[in-house]
Formats: C-alpha cells, sequence, structure tokens
C-alpha cells in the first residue's frame, strides 16, 4: 500500500470521530439556535415596536459587517478581558448562532415579506388573530420559498465550522492540523480533511434537493429539476 493511502486510512477514523462527537453536534446546535433567533429578529424587524426593531437592525448590521473568524476570536479570546470565561465549543456555538441568526433573519424576513397582503386579509377573514395567522398561513407558505437559502446557510455552515480550530476547538479540522503535527504530511492530511467536508456537502445537497421537491410538490408547483 502506498504510503500516502496508508496515511488516510490510519488517519480517517480520527477525523472521522471528531467530526461525529464535534462538527456535527455544532453545526446542528448552531443552526437550530440560529434559525430560532433569526426567525425573531426578522419578525422584530417587521413587526416590532421601533426601539426593539431598531436593535434588531443593529444586531444584523454588525454580524453581517464583521467575519465570523472575527467574531469568535471577540467571544472567545475577548470576553474574558471582562471577566467572561467561556469553554471552547461553547464559545463556538455562541458566534455560530449569532452568525447564524443574522443571516438567516434576512432570508426569513424576506420570504415573509413576498406573502401577499391578501393572505393576511384572508386569515383575519375567518377570525384569526396575529399570532394564528402567522402560524397557521403566513409562515407555512414562507417555509416553502426559504428552503433553498436556508439550505444552502447550512451547507455553508458545515464548512464553517472549520474555523472552531482557530479557537482550540477540537472538530475535523483540527483534528487534521494535530496529526500533521505528528507526521509532518499536511497536503496529505489536509487533502483528506477537504474530502471528508466534500462528502458531507454532496450528502447534505442531495437532502436539499429531495426537500425541495417535496415542498414543490406541496406547494402545488412542478419539482425542481435535479
Amino acid at each position: 500500500m502506498p504510503h500516502w493511502l496508508q496515511l488516510m486510512a490510519e488517519s480517517l477514523p480520527t477525523l472521522l470521530w471528531a467530526g461525529l462527537i464535534f462538527t456535527i453536534p455544532l453545526t446542528l446546535l448552531s443552526f437550530v439556535f440560529g434559525l430560532a433567533l433569526g426567525l425573531g429578529t426578522a419578525v422584530a424587524r417587521l413587526f416590532g415596536p421601533a426601539p426593539i426593531a431598531s436593535i434588531a437592525r443593529f444586531y444584523v448590521w454588525v454580524i453581517r459587517g464583521t467575519p465570523l473568524l472575527v467574531q469568535l476570536f471577540v467571544i472567545f479570546y475577548g470576553l474574558p478581558s471582562i471577566g467572561i470565561l467561556l469553554d471552547a465549543f461553547p464559545a463556538a456555538l455562541i458566534g455560530f448562532t449569532l452568525n447564524i441568526g443574522a443571516y438567516s433573519s434576512e432570508i426569513i424576513r424576506a420570504v415573509i415579506s413576498s406573502v401577499s397582503k391578501g393572505q393576511w386579509e384572508a386569515a383575519y377573514s375567518i377570525g384569526m388573530n396575529w399570532r394564528q395567522a402567522m402560524s397557521r398561513t403566513i409562515l407555512p407558505q414562507a417555509t416553502r420559498v426559504a428552503v433553498p437559502p436556508l439550505s444552502n446557510t447550512f451547507i455553508s455552515l458545515v464548512k464553517d465550522t472549520s474555523l472552531a480550530a482557530a479557537i482550540t476547538v477540537p472538530e475535523l479540522f483540527q483534528a487534521a492540523q494535530r496529526i500533521v503535527a505528528t507526521t509532518y504530511e499536511p497536503l496529505i492530511l489536509y487533502i483528506e480533511a477537504a474530502l471528508v467536508y466534500l462528502v458531507l456537502s454532496s450528502v447534505l445537497s442531495a437532502l436539499q434537493v429531495r426537500l425541495e421537491r417535496r415542498f414543490a410538490r406541496y406547494g402545488g408547483m412542478l419539482e425542481a429539476n435535479a
């Protein structure tokens, strides 16, 4: 067996374990919490009182206008200077959640705004209040439109979790870095890590296509092209 292939075979379990224990949980938790934060932010900007809407706009402006890596450094390395100490994983989770919340809020705000005013009027005409109209009429229609961009955000998040290595989270990419430090084979190990990310992204992309087709079918639209 060639040396490079043997090295990849020996290191693959370590990379997959790091992905299973850290990368995947970090991705899922950040996306779920970020999506909830994004929904709240979008609703605050669209329907909240002026002070709340202003705070939401400021939050989105700051997060979208600064690099994710800088945000992670501020949380993990900066906050201890004011007495706030966080372990690496919680710091990464907070950073990714805030980032996803800002970007997903723009998507959610756009798709809610795309639902016609007549849908609100129809919901009110049959006796729904604002909350019922939002949950039973507006959000189901907006969800179908939001699936493609939110799916792309999720796939991007899988790759962005590699930045957590910079704040010592032992996820997939840092596992590769640690093996490189002992084997001195950066090209082989980093290519292997890239291939693992590629497989994960490809699987998620395939699931995205199926999800889009299902929502298109339920929405009375033609199925999406493969």
